[in-house]
């Protein structure tokens, strides 16, 4: 498998294009809804610096995108939530195949909590008595000290019953999620059969693909634990079957996998958009491939102490055509209107010229009405020489 004999070799820039049409990221907008069939998930986060992730990714691909949008789907049951690599809605198509996951979370006494079946069994009595029902809606018990210390045992039960799939998040109230059974919820999954664990490796496989359009083998098993060598044997297999395709980009170690449909979109043209990135984009959330495909190093430093931040708490990575060009610290400050970009750091190869300065007006002062405000303020560039140039144009468009 890791001879370079049986491998195609690509450019960098042939690599750079498969990856960002696989995305939705080639200029071409689409539904919201197909958008989560493309990605597979969207992740979902609860930081609003700037907008919370899951919006700034349909929104990214979408600039027709309303807020609304997502509550919709939900309703209609296009899409669901359950667990990805992290939390996220996933497409009602992919339904039968959480089954794999929560299946494997029943046969546990312990998933991030040791299971207090007793609480459990009360809490889904509950529901089941009186319908949807939130973590607020039980009473305040003593504390827990298993790992999240403020999570009351009620609250652990809720989450533990949605990871087991015996119950769904119906809707959310704001940021709160009210819980119901699965059958009350989705009454299709009555009948849907849990995917062998090979049929839930080939899954794995489709949908990196089809979503990244080249992948490793780590990044199809990214964060599923205990898949490693199962993933591996239909690799091997359909790799000799041809219905997979190694390739590698040259000048790179790394061995991929895509599909002969993807080696047939290799020399489509891609324009030069720009996008403002949500750090949990799907493009973005695995460091080392940003690294690779595209020489770009970003690391979300939210999750770092303060005084170690280079960049900043939330910075988005700015995508123009198939390369990075910068990032961007931003502020939306809903109250007073003002759209803050505290800094702006370019890549020290990149010269800004007047159509990234006009695409990266229009696209910041879109963002920042999609974030609730209507007034722009830039502060700190780097390099500082080209401050009065952005200032100027963000002025004028």
């Amino acid at each position: 498998m890791s001879s370079k004999a049986q491998r195609i070799e690509i450019t960098q820039d042939q690599a750079r294009r498969l990856v960002l049409k696989s995305l939705g990221l080639n200029g071409v907008q689409e539904s919201s809804v197909d958008t989560i069939k493309r990605l597979s998930y969207v992740q979902i986060d609860t930081i609003s610096v700037a907008e919370r992730a899951h919006h700034h990714v349909f929104f990214t691909r979408n600039p027709d995108y309303q807020k609304e949008d997502l509550d919709r789907m939900v309703a209609d049951r296009s899409i669901f939530e359950y667990w990805s690599h992290a939390a996220a809605f996933l497409p009602i198509e992919d339904f039968q195949f959480s089954l794999y996951h929560k299946s494997e979370v029943q046969k546990t006494d312990k998933f991030w909590f040791q299971k207090d079946k007793k609480v459990m069994r009360k809490v889904l009595k509950r529901i089941k008595e009186e319908g949807p029902l939130g973590s607020k809606d039980f009473e305040k018990a003593s504390k827990v000290t298993q790992g999240w210390s403020d999570w009351k045992p009620a609250k652990v039960a809720l989450q533990l019953l949605f990871m087991e799939g015996r119950v769904m998040i119906s809707e959310r109230q704001g940021f709160q999620k009210l819980f119901d059974l699965t059958e009350r919820v989705y009454p299709e999954a009555a009948g849907i059969k849990k995917p062998t664990q090979k049929g839930y490796c080939n899954y794995l496989i489709d949908r990196a693909i089809s979503s990244q359009g080249m992948v490793t083998e780590a990044e199809i098993g990214y964060l599923r634990k205990g898949l490693k060598k199962p993933i591996l044997q239909p690799i091997k297999q359909r790799v000799s079957k041809k219905e997979l395709i190694p390739l590698s980009i040259v000048g790179k170690p790394e061995l991929y996998y895509t599909s002969q449909e993807k080696i047939d979109q290799l020399d489509d043209r891609l324009d030069m958009n720009l996008h403002l990135l949500s750090p949990f984009d799907n493009l973005v959330i695995q460091r080392n491939r940003v690294k690779q495909i595209f020489d770009f190093d970003y690391l979300i430093e939210c999750y770092v102490p303060e005084k170690k931040r280079k960049y900043g708490y939330y910075t988005l990575p700015i995508l123009y055509g198939d390369r990075f060009v910068g990032r961007l610290d931003p502020k939306a400050d809903r109250k007073t209107g003002i759209f803050q970009i505290k800094k702006l750091w370019l890549e020290p190869d990149f010269i800004p010229d007047e159509r990234f300065c006009y695409e990266f007006a229009v696209k910041t002062k879109a963002f920042a009405q999609f974030c609730g405000c209507n007034r722009l303020v830039l502060d700190k560039v780097y390099p500082t020489k080209y401050k009065s140039q952005l200032k100027k144009c963000l002025k004028d468009v």
